[in-house]
């Protein structure tokens, strides 16, 4: 599992998902949102089905996604 930040606000968890999985073996992606308006707080936890595609992600520092450099 990996922790990534600097989300954009709109994003989803699939879209998250898929463009981590296009980067390596993603399981699932986990959004942490606001407990009182459902918003997103800009932060999520990526699960990988190896461990050498969380040291792929990690690679990845600084990427563009939707605009924003995770």
């Amino acid at each position: 599992t990996a922790f990534v930040k600097n989300l954009p606000f709109k994003c989803s968890e699939d879209e998250l998902a898929a463009w981590f999985d296009a980067r390596g073996g993603t399981v699932t992606a986990r959004i942490v949102r606001d407990k009182a308006t459902g918003r997103s707080r800009g932060f999520a936890y990526v699960e990988f089905t190896e461990e050498g595609a969380v040291q792929a992600a990690i690679m990845r520092d600084g990427e563009e996604f939707q605009g924003r450099a995770l």
